[in-house]
């Protein structure tokens, strides 16, 4: 049976855009196949703990020596667990001062685990979740695929290299820009967006 993990990572609630097109996402996904089964993570309402130093040893070392230490190492199989057993990962990421919303960041730093995940090796780094696809959901208040701004995107190249990171390459990218460029931009923005997930998802 096919399997998406589905993250979604806005504050906005119902009016997000990420949300809204991460659902659009699911509905292709389930018109294309109807067996397929979702897994979803909202990382809003049920967030991953940043890291501390406690948690951050453990995750490093393997060995947990504490009750919290012992709390994020099972957090961190589980959420890995679930990656491993997808074959889709669908992404909503807004874009929150350049970057992406904490509690992404939060997931991925529970999921990137040299040994598990990923390793070293004499050529460099290798990841081990291969042959998954990944869809990510990018909402924008401005233009920043192209034009001046694109410099300061720190947000789709952050995401393209965690996720090779962990080995998944193949990664489709839809991007609802100049949302707050004023409503008929907004309109034509989401208009893309959902004519680009009709095509990929």
């Amino acid at each position: 049976m096919a399997t998406a993990l589905v993250l979604n990572s806005s504050t906005s609630g119902p009016a997000s855009i990420s949300r809204q097109l991460v659902q659009t996402t699911v509905d292709h996904l389930r018109r294309q196949n109807p067996g397929v089964h979702i897994v979803e993570r909202d990382l809003n309402a049920d967030p991953i703990p940043h890291l501390t130093t406690e948690t951050t040893a453990a995750l490093r070392g393997g060995e947990a020596n504490s009750p919290a230490q012992r709390d994020a190492l099972a957090l961190s199989a589980a959420l890995i667990e679930e990656l491993k057993a997808a074959d889709t990962l669908v992404i909503g990421a807004p874009r929150y001062n350049f970057g992406i919303p904490t509690t992404l960041k939060s997931w991925f730093d529970y999921v990137l685990r040299a040994g598990l995940t990923f390793r070293y090796s004499e050529t460099g780094p290798e990841g081990l979740l291969k042959g998954k696809r990944a869809i990510v959901v990018e909402s924008r208040g401005g233009l920043y695929s192209s034009g001046p701004a694109q410099v300061m995107d720190s947000q789709e190249p952050h995401l393209r290299t965690l996720l090779s990171f962990v080995g998944i390459t193949d990664v489709t990218f839809i991007r609802a820009e100049k949302l707050g460029f004023g409503p008929e931009a907004r309109e034509e923005a989401l208009r893309n967006a959902n004519a680009e997930l009709a095509a990929v998802a």
